[in-house]
């Protein structure tokens, strides 16, 4: 049986908070169980949010807590160059275009086609295509902002057979209740957003190239990302990476029933120390 790897990848965007804490503990305690390896990840690709104030107190909150973990930390601010090669390996593929259409845009083109849901996982199943190429050179030439997006269709073809037998296991449980060998469907995507003119990657795109750098066997997170897996699995073929077993949590609340969040400071780990409360007592509360 090979070594169970789990990771903790936080964003430095805030202190964390409870819903942190239990997801982190989590990770930890099964790699713990099972005599692996527990990795962490800093997810400091949004420079623009992203503070260094906020790295520093979620390594102290972590080691707070009793948590230790192999060094040295990836920072993905410090892995543009390998998202750049798989974007580029991608490219080569031709299962990415280039799009230049705002969110505005794209908005108005989903109200004028009913089969597009403007509530799906990623805000807009949008699905296009890339411009001609002069049309292309010209927005270039411009400067104007373009996304990078996944062809969907392109994907599918690609990958052929093996696209409809896409799947992934669940060991704990989706939000829905979904657990064990889950197909994926991706196309509830429609064509994602993969990386940007200014950002080398998105999070989907970055979080599936590093989970695999690190060695990463088992995801634990939250069941709010449940549905960012069916996109992760297809990316997880196309480059063809090893795909980790899945357990999704439940999500914690406030006693109102409110989800923790970063902007919540009274339940930030920091604000809880500072009122007297013990590494233990956090333990308790997040029933672990």
């Amino acid at each position: 049986m090979s070594e169970i790897t789990t990771r903790f990848a936080p964003s430095p965007t805030g202190y964390l908070h409870l819903g942190h804490a239990y997801s982190a503990l989590l990770a930890f305690e099964k790699a713990k169980q099972a005599g692996g390896r527990f990795v962490l990840r800093i997810e400091d690709i949004d420079r623009t949010r992203c503070k260094p104030e906020f790295e520093a107190a979620i390594l102290e909150d972590l080691q707070w807590l009793g948590l230790v973990w192999e060094t040295p930390v990836m920072r993905q601010s410090e892995r543009f160059d390998a998202y750049a090669q798989t974007l580029d390996a991608l490219k080569a593929k031709n299962i990415v275009y280039r799009c230049f259409r705002t969110r505005k845009e794209i908005a108005e083109k989903i109200a004028r086609a009913p089969h597009f849901d403007a509530a799906g996982p990623t805000a807009s199943q949008y699905v296009g295509a890339p411009l001609a190429p002069d049309e292309e050179d010209a927005r270039l030439e411009t400067g104007d902002a373009y996304a990078w997006r996944l062809s969907l269709a392109r994907a599918r073809e690609a990958l052929g057979g093996d696209f409809s037998a896409l799947q992934f296991f669940e060991a704990g449980r989706g939000p829905n209740g979904e657990a064990g060998a889950i197909k994926a469907m991706p196309e509830i995507f429609g064509d994602p957003v993969i990386a940007r003119k200014e950002f080398g990657a998105s999070y989907h795109l970055s979080s599936v190239i590093d989970d695999a750098a690190q060695g990463v066997t088992h995801i634990i997170r939250g069941e709010d990302l449940f549905t960012a897996t069916h996109l992760h699995r297809l990316l997880q073929a196309l480059l063809d990476l090893p795909t980790p077993d899945y357990f999704h949590h439940r999500l914690l609340t406030d006693d109102n029933g409110k989800r923790f969040a970063k902007r919540d400071q009274s339940v930030t780990l920091r604000a809880l120390r500072q009122d007297g409360a013990s590494p233990a007592q956090i333990r308790e509360r997040v029933r672990l």
